[in-house]
């Protein structure tokens, strides 16, 4: 502040040299006003994926948390409200921006080798110590259907609660245990049910109905009903032990001990030590320059950081020469939504390939991450991007080195702090298990390992041996939590759910909003396309394509297909100096932008059996 007041003094002396001291006095105090009022009026902006987690979010901020505070509390009540992605039988990446004067500094001597004040924390899944390359083939070394997705031995090693618990202990403000209070609330009053969540409950029990007869789920999830209270009482016991004794007792405490003994009763790989031994990791985030911002995404073992990347600097590189191809195009007929699809449709055939050739967990193989993200090897692959129709699949190989049940939440708080975080339990609803006694779903993650180099997982996606299943290693993965900064400062946060389209769904969402100048709600909302090597000459989209566009694609040679899920982003973004939030149309997400305001403290003991509600913009 008494920065703020010598600068509005000097700027009033220059200005009235000769004046009088009450000219001086008016002009000190415009000049304070011109100054000190933008600083103290600075917003905070979200983007949830429902009014749940949006009024828990918001109601944090103002009540003095931080960015962080902000994402444990409402990471909790998706694994309440939200139950087919927000978790606490999963995990995730977090992706972090401290502002330099903010009340937001990392606690202890950790270091990730970053010099932006930016932070990746790594709380992905682990594989169990048992489990082993093959365990999804058969005699015939052919997988075996579903296995890595339904029942026991399909989860890996929880790491939510202890990515939830790293990060507060690293960066929080708030007492652990507040913040878990609006989960506990929720699971033990009930929250009001959205139709969307009935709607994907209904298909999960249709889907799994034929594969196993081992699942719990319905016993526990059946009596979801449109606009009526769902009460979770054995998860609001367990989010209380949570609350009381944080990370010790998911992973030492009660909890383990009742994953352990399901686990065991029906073959699960999961044990005690598994448990003990789970570890979330600070790694240094993907950084790199693009049009004058500083992107910071999700390194290894996320795919999506360095995926995201090579697709903005190809596009870059490539963008004199799309637009001469383009207007070529034109001329022909070939509408514009046409050609740009096959653009992106030949860029990310690329970048796919060389996902599945060297993208793996970086404490077992080697990834090449610098040599993938450089000037010169993106500027090698861009040249053999065609542009009069698709490559030849076959001819795509990785380049050479001299490697969608999920949700996402952005948030930044009053002082510029910045946090995206993704997190998953991979296909909706996980494995089907509930955890007796405490109430949560377990992740079916083991899928996003490669079962068998060459053959596809549950999303079509092709993975090699980086990939391969061994003890102790976190699954490849394409969710990609992004922060973008200018000159040092966060300008927006962006990440989606949606499997191996994650990637694809950001990437078109900075364009649409840092190229094509759109809003952020018409960003988020536009039509995205979609393709990734395999299946050959497939490009998806969502939610709808002119049948101009359509029929322009096939006469160049794809098949193109309606996907019914292609992401639900959440994007916080600052445009002229303010922030605009915007959560897409295809889920049930609510995004703020929202000044300080007075606000209660969160009471630790609510005594009633029912509460209040927040407007939902559901039926």
């Amino acid at each position: 502040m008494n920065r703020f007041f010598s600068t509005a003094t000097a700027f009033a002396n220059r200005f009235v040299e000769r004046g009088t001291q009450s000219l001086r006095l008016v002009i000190f105090g415009w000049l304070l006003v011109w100054i000190v009022l933008p600083a103290q009026a600075s917003n905070a902006a979200i983007a949830m994926p429902d009014a749940f987690s949006a009024e828990t979010a918001q109601k944090i901020l103002q009540q003095g948390g931080n960015a962080v505070d902000a994402a444990v509390a409402s990471a909790f009540v998706l694994a309440v409200t939200y139950p087919e992605a927000g978790n606490i039988g999963g995990g995730g990446f977090m992706t972090l921006y401290a502002s330099e004067t903010a009340r937001f500094q990392p606690q202890g001597v950790q270091s990730v080798g970053t010099d932006k004040h930016a932070y990746f924390l790594d709380y992905r899944e682990k594989a169990p110590k048992a489990a082993s390359a093959n365990m999804y083939l058969d005699d015939n070394r052919k997988v075996i259907p579903y296995r890595s997705l339904i029942g026991y031995q399909a989860s890996g090693v929880p790491g939510t609660v202890m990515g939830l618990w790293m990060a507060h202990q690293r960066f929080g403000s708030m007492p652990w245990r507040l913040l878990l209070q609006p989960a506990i609330d929720y699971a033990q009053n009930g929250f009001m049910v959205p139709s969307e969540l009935v709607t994907t409950r209904k298909w999960y029990q249709h889907w799994v109905a034929d594969k196993s007869e081992d699942l719990n789920f319905n016993q526990y999830f059946s009596g979801l009903k449109t606009n009526h209270l769902f009460k979770q009482p054995e998860l609001a016991s367990t989010l209380k032990r949570i609350a009381e004794e944080g990370a010790d007792d998911f992973y030492h405490g009660e909890t383990a001990m009742a994953i352990v003994k399901q686990m065991q009763a029906h073959d699960g790989l999961i044990t005690l030590k598994d448990l003990a031994d789970y570890e979330a990791k600070w790694r240094a985030p993907i950084q790199a320059e693009w049009k004058g911002y500083t992107l910071v995404s999700a390194p290894p073992p996320s795919s999506g950081g360095v995926a995201l990347v090579q697709l903005l600097k190809m596009k870059a590189l490539l963008e004199p020469e799309y637009r001469r191809q383009l207007a070529l195009a034109k001329k022909e007929g070939i509408p514009e939504q046409a050609f740009e699809a096959h653009f992106y449709a030949e860029m990310e055939k690329r970048v796919y390939a060389d996902r599945a050739k060297y993208l793996g967990d970086p404490d077992f193989v080697e990834v090449p991450v610098k040599q993938l993200i450089s000037d010169d090897y993106i500027s090698h692959r861009a040249e053999g991007v065609e542009w009069d129709g698709p490559s030849e699949t076959e001819s795509i190989q990785p380049g050479k080195i001299e490697s969608p049940e999920t949700t996402h939440f952005s948030i930044v708080d009053f002082d510029g702090n910045a946090v995206s975080n993704t997190y998953t339990l991979n296909m909706p609803f996980g494995n089907g298990v509930v955890i007796e006694g405490c109430g949560f779903l377990m992740n079916d993650e083991m899928d996003d390992f490669s079962s068998k180099p060459g053959v596809a997982n549950v999303f079509g996606v092709v993975g090699g041996h980086a990939n391969a299943i061994e003890p102790e290693k976190r699954m490849l993965s394409s969710m990609t939590p992004t922060i973008l900064l200018k000159d040092n400062q966060a300008v927006m946060a962006v990440g989606t759910p949606g499997g191996s389209t994650i990637i694809t769904s950001v990437f078109q969402t900075i364009v649409n909003t840092l190229n094509k100048h759109m809003d952020a709600q018409d960003a988020v909302n536009a039509t995205r396309v979609h393709h990734q090597l395999f299946p050959k000459d497939q490009i998806d989209y969502n939610p709808s394509l002119p049948k101009a566009t359509k029929d322009a694609l096939r006469l160049m040679g794809y098949t193109v297909r309606k996907n019914d899920y292609m992401g639900d982003v959440q994007l916080v973004v600052k445009r002229q100096g303010q922030w605009q939030a915007a959560s897409d149309n295809r889920g049930r997400g609510e995004a703020k932008v929202f000044a300080k305001a007075p606000a209660q403290p969160l009471e630790e003991d609510e005594s009633s059996d029912e509460q209040q509600m927040p407007e939902s913009k559901m039926e």
